[in-house]
């Protein structure tokens, strides 16, 4: 039913995780992808390769997603290839432990820059591409403690609940140009980023038990309700937050 036919999909950190598992299944809606990533060159390249299989152009470009020169010679490089950009899905991020009172500035500077500052630029370059066309869908990446909060992990949950807010902020701003601006919320997910907390099994075991659903999903789990936002079928949703979560935060 959902079908990307014509569209131009930009994921950033697209090389591993939510973002590579968005990027397939966009393919597999019949939309060409762009993806950023900083460092796997190997990753990045497979996941490209991988589209161009199902018969759609692919592209990754590399770079530095909180840094203005990288991400606008990132965005150049799209547009020259596709010609343009419809969907923008701000994936890109880190996660770091930080308790307060002993957390050093550059952990910080890090997390808001990768996780929240790589928003703005992103969403500040594409924009005016897809005001031009009159449409466009942006989907941001945010998380469950954006909405509650995370101890230890201040400086990450500030960084996505800001995500929220900017979410809300834009979805009216941009509405008069037919661009949707929503966000998806995930918890616990089984990637790259939880891989070492997840070594611990007593730790796992502590996750599931918050979670109703009991269990940790795969990335792909998230990645359906992202395809769902720039689909035709959420063509009535802006400034939304889809708590993806198997019930652990419910948010009205």
């Amino acid at each position: 039913m959902i079908d990307l036919k014509g569209r131009v999909a930009v994921i950033t950190g697209g090389s591993r995780g939510i973002g590579r598992e968005t990027a397939l299944l966009f393919a597999k809606a019949n939309s060409d992808v762009a993806i950023t990533y900083r460092t796997n060159d190997d990753a990045a390249n497979f996941v490209v390769e991988q589209i161009k299989n199902m018969g759609k152009r692919a592209i990754a470009v590399k770079g530095d997603v909180s840094k203005k020169s990288d991400v606008q010679r990132m965005v150049k490089e799209i547009v020259e290839y596709f010609g343009k950009i419809d969907i923008l899905v701000n994936n890109a991020g880190i996660w770091t432990y930080g308790a307060i009172g002993e957390m050093p500035e550059e952990v910080w500077d890090e997390t808001i820059d990768v996780n929240l500052k790589s928003v703005y630029l992103f969403t500040n370059e594409v924009v005016p591409i897809m005001k031009a066309q009159r449409w466009g869908r942006i989907i941001n990446i945010s998380s469950t403690a954006g909405q509650r909060g995370e101890a230890f992990h201040s400086h990450y949950a500030a960084s996505k609940g800001a995500i929220i807010a900017f979410t809300k902020s834009l979805a009216v701003e941009l509405a008069k140009y037919n661009i949707l601006v929503n966000c998806v919320a995930p918890g616990w997910v089984n990637t790259d980023m939880c891989a070492e907390v997840f070594k611990d099994p007593n730790f796992v075991e502590q996750v599931k038990s918050t979670i109703p659903l009991g269990r940790i999903p795969e990335p792909k789990e998230i990645a359906g309700p992202i395809l769902f936002l720039a689909s035709e079928l959420a063509n009535w949703i802006t400034g939304a937050t889809i708590s993806v979560n198997g019930g652990s935060v419910l948010c009205g």
